[in-house]
């Protein structure tokens, strides 16, 4: 990646993170410069002249960036570190607020109808691991996983699995020995099995076929499958809830092909 992308990604994760545009760009261009005057940061960063005071104003008050009262006024960033620790305490109070705001909004119209037959569709790998872990968390007996792709495979769902109560049964396939290998090592209080379910990998070896990620099946009732896109390698999914849910019911046989027999869900 060159140093101009290298700008615009940190400019562009700012304003992610909640500065506004002149704000992330003169933050970036005072790593850049070390220090600087408003004349300095407007050539570096193209942010007009006038504008830069405001937007080292706002940085200030957030505590990125200092000021030295001269003539003409020099502005420095905190160190990295300082300024990292700062934006993630923000964003993670952000976080926490919209979690109290969102969970005392009223209900207008709750559904008190069986959800037994509903489908539902996510995308994106962390939501679908934050799913995952979530439908885990909530297990009561049983959880059977297949892993279709190791880098799913990551520490955050790793140390998930490693803190499966002791009276909760867990089950890990692979498509693989050698993963059969890695799972058994990361996650030594599961049962490990190498999947028999070869269409996990698609029809070929290519690569060009979308492949299955990550097959969950909860309590015998619960069900995730996600798939892998080739191209862009985004993960998109589905799950549904209910003995009765025709995808539940289909999982539960399917899975039992990769399965120890006396352990089929179907019995």
């Amino acid at each position: 990646m060159s140093k101009d992308a290298n700008v615009e990604q940190a400019i562009e994760i700012l304003q992610q993170l909640g500065l506004k545009e002149y704000e992330a760009r003169c933050l970036v261009g005072l790593t850049r410069l070390d220090s600087g005057t408003a004349k300095q940061l407007s050539e570096i960063t193209e942010v007009p002249r006038t504008r830069v005071y405001d937007a080292i104003r706002v940085l200030e008050a957030q505590g990125l960036v200092e000021i030295q009262h001269s003539s003409p006024q020099r502005f420095r960033p905190v160190s990295l570190e300082e300024a990292t620790e700062t934006l993630r305490d923000q964003y993670e109070d952000r976080v926490e607020r919209l979690h109290d705001a969102l969970a005392t909004v009223e209900i207008v119209d709750e559904d008190d109808e069986s959800h037994v037959q509903e489908v539902w569709a996510m995308a994106g790998q962390d939501a679908i691991e934050n799913r995952t872990e979530q439908l885990i968390e909530k297990a009561t007996d049983e959880i059977v996983l297949v892993i279709g792709d190791e880098t799913l495979l990551t520490a955050d769902f790793i140390e998930t699995l490693n803190g499966i109560g002791t009276d909760i049964e867990l089950i890990l396939g692979t498509l693989t020995p050698s993963l059969q290998e890695e799972v058994r090592a990361a996650v030594p209080t599961a049962t490990t099995f190498v999947s028999g379910l070869e269409w996990l990998q698609g029809e070929d070896s290519t690569g060009d076929d979308i492949a299955i990620g990550r097959l969950l099946l909860v309590d015998r009732s619960t069900i995730l499958v996600s798939s892998i896109i080739p191209d862009s390698k985004a993960e998109q999914a589905i799950f549904g809830e209910g003995f009765g849910n025709g995808l539940v019911v289909i999982a539960r046989r399917l899975m039992a092909q990769g399965l120890i027999p006396v352990r089929d869900p179907s019995s």
